[in-house]
């Protein structure tokens, strides 16, 4: 309450020196006004106001110095200089918009990077130390030939170790980048990715959605990551008896819902405390405002969690399913 008071105070406090900046411009219009105008709009938008929030408050100043006025010829030269105002004043949301969609483009590069290298570790790790592991069992097999019983026994054992090593490999290899979603698409990937989740935690999982069609490789795998972040918390935080997935394909946009029914907590106060860092959801949110995507949370203590999570399609039509 006391921050949504201190809030209040400093939109009415900008309000009035919105006012009094505009009355000034228009009695002696010039550079230094239009500076203020500058000013104040950045002061906006540290306020969190909106580029309507301020038409708004430069519509209530306008009308504040059109009262009384009853020349048409008069308001209608006082508005067109105002707009020059105003222009000036919205001018910082125009340049923050950039800074935004530039820093989107990076971040879908570095993603991307990100992802590339993932893969290139995990087929290094499928692959050249699949390939090790046999190299090793056949000399582990040839020395065993002339060896007495016990020998070959202790061997053996060697042997166990060796396979489990190979399944933790293949684990981490598809962790770090699942050969299964680039070669059989999202769903798949996910039931896969659910079975290991519950192999390991003995919770049930469910995986409901659409086979197809493909989606784009960056909605793809940014889907498969925010869900592998949520299937961790589920697993590790909320003591959930059971998780279910459900995906849906439409044609503008992509839904997937995560719901478990575990203790579930207060999402303000919880966010409140540790931030957005103690649940993961600022590698989420990352990853899902590069593709202008949207993550909401909706729990509270005994009911459970579910996280929904939606991307548009349209502005990802051209991205090929082959790139990666």
């Amino acid at each position: 309450m006391r921050g949504e008071a201190t809030q209040d105070t400093g939109i009415r406090q900008l309000r009035g020196l919105y006012a009094e900046a505009l009355r000034d411009y228009l009695a002696e219009p010039g550079e230094a006004a239009l500076e203020q105008a500058y000013d104040l709009g950045r002061r906006a938008i540290d306020g969190g106001l909106g580029v309507l929030e301020l038409v708004a408050m430069h519509q209530e100043a306008l009308e504040g110095v059109l009262v009384g006025t009853n020349q048409p010829e008069r308001c209608a030269s006082t508005v067109e200089a105002a707009g020059k105002f105003l222009a000036e004043s919205v001018s910082p949301f125009e340049m923050t918009h950039r800074g935004f969609r530039e820093a989107v483009a990076t971040l879908r590069r570095l993603n991307g990077m990100l992802e590339e290298e993932a893969r290139r570790i995990a087929h290094a790790l499928h692959d050249d130390a699949g390939q090790l592991l046999v190299s090793v069992h056949l000399a582990l097999e040839e020395a065993a030939g002339g060896l007495p019983t016990r020998s070959r026994e202790r061997l053996r054992k060697i042997r166990g170790l060796l396979d489990e090593i190979e399944k933790h490999l293949r684990r981490l290899s598809h962790e770090l980048r699942p050969t299964i979603l680039d070669d059989l698409g999202l769903l798949p990937a996910l039931e896969y990715l659910a079975q290991g989740v519950e192999a390991r935690s003995g919770i049930p999982i469910a995986v409901e959605g659409p086979r197809g069609p493909r989606l784009p490789t960056a909605v793809e795998t940014a889907l498969y990551r925010v869900v592998q972040e949520a299937l961790r918390n589920a697993t590790k935080h909320a003591g959930a008896r059971r998780v279910n997935i459900r995906l849906g394909v439409e044609s503008r946009a992509v839904r997937c819902s995560v719901k478990d029914d575990g203790r579930g907590f207060d999402v303000e106060a919880e966010l409140g405390r540790k931030g957005e860092r103690g649940l993961g959801l600022i590698g989420m949110r990352e990853r899902l405002n590069a593709l202008d995507g949207r993550l909401t949370i909706d729990s509270s203590p005994g009911r459970g969690t579910e996280l929904q999570i939606t991307i548009p399609l349209e502005e990802h039509d051209a991205d090929s399913n082959s790139s990666g």
